[in-house]
């Protein structure tokens, strides 16, 4: 165990952790809103951010990007891929609930038939952009194959801020402050607006909430969407950090997002956030100790040690109940 070298430097290793869990945290929130309001574990969830990725990268080949363009521009092309991200894997997402999900609710399909459909789903939507990416993507400046797609960094990491001895990047701050807001939008969404007390009625009773008018096929196609809307930005933000995507890129991410959501209290908005969070810090310190690549068993390690002692999370809220 490599001590000194995570309380070393333990600051930094926390920022990097924060900024790292922000991608957790906001593909967390599709499953947590999903389970909130259906039960169900979508893990198709992981595809809509990996298509997310895709489409960003798509437009930005489109638009001719090859290298680091100046700031005015790069922030134009940032926006434009956070709309075209959000609106993909958004779009994604009410296909498949639409087209692999409904039919199956209307037949009262028992829970083991929906996660069956979920894997299926994922593995088609895996196998589609092996196939298809790579092809659109060859001879097009990026360097490609069918593991990995590069992808131009719009913006240079540049530290901002030196606090107790950890250098905070631009690209970190974005990161973790833009988690924040999205993760405030949609909760004062959920809370205050009336297509959020939709969602909270289906969540908490469906039948009661059909009795009182509310339209449970809209409320439930409103967090598919709202969950591939938070996985495209999430996808946007593993872009302009990370600058590779691939065509199984969703299928950890997916997963330990859904740790994430366990372990802030999967059906929790803020959960959700927490964990997200939580998680990517106990993965950078992880590696730290071991020096290996064992931050992955970590994750799942922390998932296996939440089922077993606290099997609602730390906050264990339902998105059923309302919050001052």
């Amino acid at each position: 165990m490599n001590f000194d070298a995570l309380f070393g430097n333990l600051a930094q290793h926390t920022v990097d952790g924060l900024s790292k869990g922000a991608i957790y945290a906001l593909v967390a929130l599709g499953y947590t809103l999903v389970y909130g309001v259906l039960r169900l574990i979508n893990f198709a969830h992981s595809e809509i951010f990996m298509v997310g990725t895709f489409a960003i990268l798509g437009t930005w080949s489109l638009l001719g990007i090859t290298g680091t363009p100046s700031i005015g521009m790069a922030i134009v092309y940032l926006l434009i891929g956070l709309v075209v991200g959000a609106a993909a894997s958004g779009a994604t997402a009410l296909t498949v609930e639409r087209v692999a999900y409904r039919r199956l609710r209307r037949m009262n399909a028992p829970p083991l038939i929906f996660l069956i459909t979920a894997i299926g789903v994922s593995l088609v939507l895996v196998e589609i952009y092996a196939l298809w990416m790579a092809g659109f993507f060859s001879g097009r400046g990026f360097s490609e194959n069918r593991l990995v797609i590069g992808i131009p960094a719009l913006l240079k990491q540049e530290t901002v801020l030196s606090v107790a001895g950890a250098n905070i990047t631009n690209v970190q701050i974005i990161m973790v402050v833009s988690a924040l807001v999205m993760l405030y939008g949609l909760d004062q969404f959920i809370n205050r607006t009336r297509y959020g007390r939709g969602v909270r009625a289906v969540a908490q009773n469906p039948d009661t909430a059909a009795l009182m008018g509310v339209h449970q096929d809209r409320v439930i196609m409103l967090v598919f969407v709202l969950g591939g809307l938070m996985a495209g930005a999430a996808a946007l933000l593993w872009n302009m950090r990370y600058g590779i995507t691939k065509f199984d890129i969703g299928f950890v991410i997916g997963l330990k997002a859904f740790t994430a959501a366990v372990l802030g209290g999967i059906g929790n908005l803020r959960g959700a956030l927490l964990g997200g969070l939580l998680l990517g810090v106990i993965e950078v310190y992880a590696a730290t100790l071991t020096r290996s690549t064992w931050e992955d068993v970590a994750a799942f390690v922390v998932l296996v040690v939440v089922l077993i002692f606290r099997p609602t999370g730390l906050l264990g809220e339902s998105l059923g109940k309302a919050r001052a």
